[in-house]
């Protein structure tokens, strides 16, 4: 049994998440305590409770304690089944950060997952979906993952009801080795999408026009499409990304549409200034299957999240992730150990 002391380091859900998932995939039963106990509202959130039972459901796994507001989680799992599967986290609960969490144990189910989710798609505090298709999958193919996912529906801020395709197909996992070198002819070339619900068209081509200007200012080429949809929620949002990083912003009731759009491209800017080779947020998501296949990548910066999810992992796997500053940047790097 293992134990995990849920407050250590940043102290919020990732603990919890890439503790399960992990369990999940070594088969290695696990205790989480004191979660979130840092936090203005301690405990499990709504959606991390569900996150813990989908992929239980997934492994067959016993479980105790996955409740809103529960501090203390016991995940003992057993098999894991793919197959098609129907989720809703309720409200605007991320979908992106439940696909994260789901995703290592559906790469080694007993067959390929279709999984629909129902929750939000662009949220605070977490990847978009554009993010999680354009930069977090496609550094993922480096680790031969094999996933893909489908925007059916989007969803906001408060209100949620954005639906998502997850398709996974089991495969073993190769060490992934990430350079610049890799991204290098696209660096300089940003995609990017600018989106509204229920607001005016103008809203989406106001978010894009100045992240654009930003980031023409900066000496890239950015190519924003805009997409202007009526939905059952209300918001807007833009995602830019190159192979590797990536920025988002979200609209705010009283923020003018032209500052979201500059929020986005400042945030992109300072990740294309850096000769790294992903982004400070996705630095941290690859860290469980830096763990569990091996492999390096370089970032401009170690956030406490990725400090966080190396101690998180180590407690399950034996792999030895080091960090090593060389000019101006972090290389992160795991050895399998025998």
């Amino acid at each position: 049994m293992i134990e995990i002391d849920g407050s250590y380091g940043e102290g919020g859900g990732q603990i919890v998440r890439t503790a399960v998932a992990l369990s999940a995939v070594t088969a290695k039963s696990v205790l989480i305590k004191r979660i979130r106990q840092g936090r203005p509202k301690p405990g499990l959130a709504a959606q991390h409770a569900r996150a813990i039972r989908t992929l239980g459901e997934i492994c067959h796994a016993a479980i105790k304690g996955a409740e809103p507001g529960s501090s203390e989680v016991l995940f003992c799992p057993h098999e894991i089944s793919g197959g098609s599967r129907r989720v809703e986290i309720g409200t605007a609960g991320s979908v992106t950060l439940l696909m994260q969490c789901l995703l290592p144990a559906l790469l080694q189910a007993d067959r390929p997952t279709s999984l629909h989710v129902q929750g939000g798609t662009d949220v605070q505090w977490a990847p978009t979906v554009d993010y999680f298709k354009n930069v977090f999958l496609t550094a993922l193919s480096f680790f031969g993952v094999k996933a893909r996912v489908q925007i059916l529906r989007r969803g906001y801020y408060p209100h949620g009801q954005g639906q998502v395709l997850l398709e996974v197909e089991p495969a073993p996992l190769k060490p992934g080795h990430i350079f610049y070198e890799s991204f290098a002819a696209a660096q300089n070339i940003v995609s990017g999408i600018s989106h509204c619900s229920n607001l005016p068209q103008h809203v989406a081509e106001r978010q894009a026009g100045s992240a654009i200007e930003r980031l023409q200012e900066a000496g890239y080429v950015a190519e924003i499409l805009k997409e202007v949809s009526r939905l059952p929620s209300t918001g807007s949002g833009i995602t830019l990304w190159t192979a590797g990083k990536g920025a988002s912003s979200l609209g705010e009731r009283g923020l003018p549409a032209e500052k979201v759009g500059q929020r986005a491209a400042e945030e992109m800017e300072r990740e294309l200034c850096s000769p790294a080779a992903v982004d400070v947020h996705l630095a941290d998501q690859l860290i469980p299957y830096l763990a569990l296949a091996g492999g390096s990548y370089s970032v401009r910066e170690i956030s406490r999240h990725t400090k966080t999810n190396i101690w998180t992992a180590g407690h399950f796997l034996e792999a030895k992730i080091e960090i090593k500053e060389c000019q101006g940047m972090f290389q992160v790097e795991s050895s399998l150990r025998d």
